[in-house]
């Protein structure tokens, strides 16, 4: 058990469902802390039935503090995650900055937990849409390793923090209403739109956010044969990232074959009925933890190709809950 634990980034979105976690699945700990940025200082927050101070992020407030949970930006992670742990605090981090340092192991507790016997102090949590994709990947992996995966993502507004929301309702108004509507989060117009680029430009015409797909799951696997072309694109959702996914693999496997592995792995839920119109859907996956898949069918276009769907909510797996995990993978790995 960790003695104190922090929570950084406490007042955000994803902040404020890692306190609901923690509390919901009765994180073992003594004492706790929130701490995030100085125009957040001093705000109080509930939890476990008692009142908190938010403290400002700073470095003596890792001071005593032995396990942080991170969810703020790249540059706030770049620089606070040095200070906890030259104060002998493990950092679980849900930025982007760390995950591809190679001293820095990167986690999917269902998939590689014993990267997190090999820490340097810091873990790192992988990008929301690379997560529910190498969760839907692991059980077709270990059946008939996949070579090739073609993935295209429809992810929502949520993934880009509170303005995403934001603009797409109030840009949405303003579209029914026949009114103007400045966008704050987003370059072009979300509402009754599909906007074809998540991050920055980055290689031979991808984006950051597609790039991130490839060399995470190549370090989640720990195999960087594995061939991924991936189209990340923002679609007028407020939560939940959709994905179609194709795999290849070396060994064929059946559409009743992946229904089975996918039923056995533990984070999945399977809904796929297309005769009954059951399938996962955003509204309908919105607040759990699980990766639900549907649609499941032989690929027509190769021989040992699958397809299917996949959704999971993106603020939940795709980022707090899974963070919350590996806090709970270091807590039994304490007891081993």
């Amino acid at each position: 058990m960790f003695d104190t634990i922090a929570i950084v980034g406490a007042t955000g979105a994803v902040g404020r469902l890692i306190r609901d976690m923690l509390q919901q699945r009765k994180f073992p700990h003594r004492q706790i802390k929130f701490l995030a940025s100085a125009r957040s200082a001093g705000k109080s927050i509930e939890f476990a039935g008692r009142q908190y101070r938010v403290e400002r992020l700073q470095p003596e407030a890792f001071q005593g503090v032995d396990l942080a949970i991170g969810s703020t930006p790249d540059p706030v992670a770049a620089e606070f995650v040095p200070w906890a742990v030259d104060r002998g605090c493990t950092v679980v981090d849900e930025s982007g900055f760390w995950r591809m340092d190679p001293k820095v192991p990167l986690v999917v507790p269902e998939i590689n937990p014993d990267a997190a016997r090999h820490h340097q102090g810091i873990l790192a949590s992988p990008n929301c849409s690379t997560t529910q994709m190498v969760l839907a990947m692991k059980p077709l992996h270990d059946a008939g390793r996949i070579r090739r995966v073609v993935v295209s993502t429809y992810q929502a507004t949520s993934g880009v923090g509170v303005g995403g929301p934001r603009d797409l309702e109030q840009g949405t108004r303003a579209a029914l209403d026949g009114a103007s509507y400045r966008y704050e989060t987003f370059k072009h117009p979300i509402a009754f739109n599909l906007i074809p680029h998540i991050g920055s430009p980055k290689l031979a015409g991808y984006t950051s956010e597609e790039m991130k797909m490839v060399y995470e799951t190549h370090k989640i696997f720990n195999d960087d044969t594995i061939r991924v072309c991936p189209t990340c694109v923002r679609v007028p959702v407020i939560n939940c990232h959709s994905e179609c996914i194709l795999v290849e693999t070396e060994r064929k496997i059946s559409p009743d074959q992946a229904r089975q592995l996918f039923e056995a792995t533990p984070g999945i839920r399977v809904i796929d009925n297309l005769d009954l119109g059951e399938y996962p859907m955003p509204i309908t996956c919105d607040g759990d933890d699980f990766v639900s898949i549907g649609r499941i069918r032989t690929d027509l276009s190769c021989d040992h190709g699958l397809t299917f769907w996949c959704v999971s909510d993106n603020l939940r797996k795709g980022a707090a809950t899974n963070a919350v995990q590996i806090a709970e993978l270091l807590v039994q790995l304490q007891n081993e």
